[in-house]
């Protein structure tokens, strides 16, 4: 999970987050983020968007399979910015000047912004209604024709258990960052309402956990 205010809460738990994520869900959450890159990456040197990647493990990944793809990693968390630059630089030091590494939320982007695939994993189960169909909006205005909308993240529970761990994260990231979110948000039907339609889908962790890109 990351959060989208300028004065970002995900600083407070930048330091742990990854190990948390792996406690709770083992390798389930990057399984789910590999697959969708690999369904969903335009193919070539695409330009692309990472919005609330956190500390930076997706980057390298997007690199790893794109290596000359260029990228747009905005990020509102200080903290989780400089993670992943210093991520970038320890791992991929020569792919430096293919990222441009920008603090802010879907309103630091500008007309000049277009992209060929918008990444968003982990990022849009963090925000009421409201708020996330004005963040998926602007988001959707800056897809070049034919782009590729690609998506990992929590599934609808369908076990108590599920319902369960859904109900704690919302209560530990609402208390320790201060997340809009109380519950998932449908953010699948209202990719659905924009025009998109998913392929390629896949779930993990018993269907907690969904990657799938839309187009």
């Amino acid at each position: 999970m990351r959060f989208s205010l300028p004065d970002s809460g995900f600083d407070r738990v930048a330091a742990f987050y990854d190990p948390l994520s792996r406690l709770v869900y083992g390798q389930a959450l990057l399984r789910a983020q590999h697959h969708a890159l690999e369904a969903g990456l335009p193919p070539g040197a695409p330009h692309l968007l990472v919005i609330g990647g956190g500390t930076g493990g997706v980057l390298l990944e997007v690199l790893r399979q794109r290596p000359q793809a260029t990228v747009l990693y905005l990020e509102a968390s200080p903290q989780m910015l400089r993670k992943a630059q210093a991520l970038l630089l320890r791992r991929l030091p020569a792919a430096a000047t293919q990222v441009e590494f920008r603090r802010g939320t879907e309103a630091s982007l500008t007309s000049q912004d277009a992209f060929d695939g918008i990444i968003t994993f982990f990022f849009l189960d963090l925000f009421e209604l409201r708020r996330l169909q004005q963040i998926m909006a602007r988001l959707y205005a800056t897809q070049k024709p034919g782009a590729s909308w690609l998506l990992a993240d929590f599934a609808p529970a369908q076990t108590w258990w599920q319902r369960l761990l859904l109900a704690a994260m919302y209560r530990f990231f609402r208390l320790t960052t201060g997340i809009s979110g109380q519950t998932l948000p449908p953010f699948r039907e209202e990719l659905t309402r924009l025009g998109l339609r998913a392929e390629q889908k896949q779930y993990f962790f018993g269907g907690m956990i969904e990657a799938s890109v839309w187009r």
